[in-house]
C-alpha cells in the first residue's frame, strides 16, 4: 500500500501557498481535508503525487494525479482528482467542498465496442463510493469513448480505443464540516485499478467485472 503524499495548494490569488502551515488564510476545514488525502493509503500499484490545481474553479483548491502501474512499468490508466472549497458554499454543489475527477485509460478494441461501455464505467464510479460507504450528492459527469485509426507510417499500429471519465461530486461533510476525503480518495482509486482493468483487491470485490487493457495515456 501506498500513502499519498502531497504538497498544500490555495488558489485564492492565483498562486500556490508554501506550505499549509504558513497559509494563515486557508480555512481549517480545508487544512483537515487536505491533510486527509495526503496520509490515505492506496493499493500498491497506484502512483499518486500532488500536482498543480486549476485556478479560479473556487477559493481554494488542491489536486494529485495518479497512475495505474502494471508489471512492465507501463501506464495502464491514470487520471487526476481535485478538492475544491468555497467556505461561502456553492449553489450548484450544495455544500462548501467538490471533488472533480478525470479517468481516462486505453482499451482493447474488441471490448471498447461494447454498446454498454458508458452505462457500465459510470457505474464503477458510483458503485466505488458506495462500495466504501461514502455518502455524496449532486453527482454528475461524462463518459466518452473515442477510437483511433493509423495510417500512412503509422499504419503497422493496431487500432487503439480510449474510454474517459469526467465527472464531480459533493462529499457529505462529517464531524467539523470535513469530508472524508481519504475515503473518497480510496474509491477513487478502486475506480482508477477498475478501469485499468485490475483484480479486485478482496474478496468483497469478488463480483466486479473489469476490462482488460493494454496501455494508457498520461493525462497533460
Amino acid at each position: 500500500m501506498a500513502p499519498a503524499q502531497g504538497q498544500f495548494s490555495e488558489h485564492s490569488d492565483g498562486a500556490d501557498s508554501k506550505d499549509s502551515a504558513e497559509g494563515s488564510s486557508v480555512p481549517p476545514a480545508f487544512r483537515s481535508a487536505v491533510d486527509a488525502l495526503r496520509s490515505a493509503r492506496l493499493r500498491a500499484e497506484l502512483q499518486v503525487e500532488p500536482t498543480r490545481p486549476p485556478q479560479r474553479l473556487a477559493p481554494h483548491a488542491y489536486a494529485l494525479e495518479a497512475a495505474v502501474v502494471g508489471d512492465d512499468d507501463e501506464d495502464l490508466a491514470d487520471g487526476r482528482l481535485v478538492l475544491l472549497h468555497d467556505p461561502a458554499g456553492h449553489d450548484a454543489w450544495h455544500g462548501v467542498f467538490r471533488l472533480v475527477t478525470l479517468v481516462r485509460a486505453e482499451l482493447e478494441p474488441e471490448m471498447a465496442s461494447d454498446p454498454l461501455l458508458p452505462e457500465v464505467c459510470w457505474s464503477w464510479l458510483t458503485g466505488a463510493l458506495e462500495a466504501r460507504g461514502l455518502s455524496y450528492g449532486e453527482a454528475g459527469g461524462t463518459v466518452t469513448r473515442a477510437g483511433s485509426h493509423y495510417f500512412g507510417t503509422l499504419s503497422e499500429r493496431r487500432p487503439a480505443t480510449q474510454i474517459e471519465i469526467r465527472a464531480s461530486w459533493t462529499p457529505r461533510e462529517g464531524r467539523g464540516g470535513v469530508p472524508d476525503t481519504a475515503a473518497h480518495l480510496a474509491a477513487w482509486g478502486d475506480l482508477l485499478c477498475q478501469i485499468a482493468g485490475l483484480p479486485p483487491s478482496g474478496a468483497a470485490d469478488a463480483a466486479v467485472v473489469t476490462l482488460p487493457q493494454r496501455r494508457g495515456p498520461h493525462v497533460p
